[in-house]
């Protein structure tokens, strides 16, 4: 019999597939200038390869919730992971665009189990005591995957050309796959075994609930805000302070979620530290003009947010089953914001000028302050 392994190790384990779910987009959009090269033909109608993993989270994000607590999460969560290096792999021959998208999109089957099924089973396995820290670790997967491929990634592009980049990511989905097989118990990850909804009946059960809906509701405006600031407000700097943005931001974000917010979890709700959060944001946005200072600012005080929303999760749902549910409509609003968030703020900074994406952010932090507060009503009002 193998001895058990520890909870930490486990954890780390998990967090590193979710390191390889974000490689899923890293590793198109951090180098989407070799992208582009690789098809020159392609004209916008490439930066579906970067977001057709996005549309399908939309369409399946709950759907994904629901299926992988009938399949089980470790089972789910292996078979995504194998999935996805077999994409990964198949991608490294940069085939026609309508087959690369075609790949895209099985990809995006597989991202959603994953994302799905991974902080599910950190919420069972982590102690009580730092279940909280282990899902703020967790809410950094994006941010540090996508440094990783800047800082590693980017290079080996550079040298060897995307394939290389593609095939270390599928040798990183495939170690991690035979790792988890190998090392995570079934009894240390056990299946749910309470009954699961149909995907209409989840959506239905989902958002109408304010346990299951309410760290759903705050992310989406989160994510459509974050990649879009990312992506759009280097344009309204200099040049110097952009690329300085593009650096600073993500960083700053990371490091306030594993120092303060871990702390402040020790102390408050998740849900409270959600709303500190989005209060900071909707602070310093009209600040945003100042200069690179406030914008990482305002990235750093959506650090808050980003580790909180996770932990939120177990926080207000006891059982695996509505978990899995919660991180699927995470999975999906998330999508809905990354897909939106860059379009609408570019929309806002045509018509607006630099007043737009600033009105845009405060509207967004101002909505998801408003409808945490509703969930929490909702929730008192049921607990009376």
């Amino acid at each position: 019999m193998r001895p058990a392994v520890s909870p930490l190790a486990l954890v780390l384990a998990l967090y590193c597939a979710g390191l390889g779910a974000a490689g899923q987009y890293a590793t198109f959009a951090v180098p989407f200038a070799a992208l582009s090269r690789a098809y020159p033909e392609a004209g916008a109608a490439l930066g579906w390869v970067v977001s057709a993993l996005s549309l399908l989270g939309v369409a399946l994000g709950l759907a994904a919730g629901a299926l992988t607590a009938r399949l089980g999460f470790r089972r789910s969560l292996i078979i995504a992971l194998a999935l996805g290096a077999a994409i990964s792999a198949a991608q490294t021959t940069l085939p026609p665009l309508p087959m690369m998208l075609a790949l895209r999109l099985a990809e995006g089957a597989s991202h959603l189990a994953i994302v799905v099924a991974a902080p599910t089973l950190i919420a069972q396995i982590a102690p009580a005591r730092w279940r909280g820290a282990a899902l703020t670790l967790w809410g950094t997967f994006f941010g540090v995957a996508f440094t990783g491929v800047a800082v590693a990634g980017l290079p080996l592009v550079a040298a060897a050309g995307l394939p290389a980049l593609l095939w270390a990511h599928a040798a990183w989905m495939a170690a991690m796959a035979a790792l988890l097989a190998w090392r995570l118990p079934r009894e240390q990850a056990p299946a749910c075994e309470e009954a699961v909804p149909g995907l209409v009946a989840a959506h239905l059960e989902v958002y109408r609930s304010p346990r299951l809906a309410a760290p759903a509701a705050g992310w989406l405006f989160y994510t459509l805000t974050y990649v879009a600031l990312l992506a759009v407000w280097p344009l309204v700097l200099s040049a110097e302070a952009g690329r300085a943005l593009a650096a600073l931001a993500p960083l700053a974000g990371i490091a306030v979620s594993m120092t303060l917010g871990v702390w402040l979890l020790r102390w408050m709700p998740a849900v409270r530290v959600i709303l500190w959060g989005f209060a900071l944001g909707l602070a310093l946005a009209p600040l945003l003009g100042a200069g690179l200072v406030p914008a990482v600012a305002l990235f750093a005080a959506l650090g808050l947010v980003q580790g909180a929303s996770f932990a939120a999760v177990p926080e207000l749902n006891a059982t695996a089953r509505d978990r899995a549910l919660a991180n699927g409509a995470l999975a999906q609003m998330g999508n809905a914001g990354n897909l939106l968030g860059t379009p609408v703020m570019l929309a806002a900074l045509s018509a607006g000028g630099t007043a737009g994406p600033v009105a845009l952010v405060m509207a967004a932090y101002a909505a998801a302050i408003a409808a945490h507060l509703g969930f929490a009503r909702l929730r008192r009002r049921g607990a009376a």
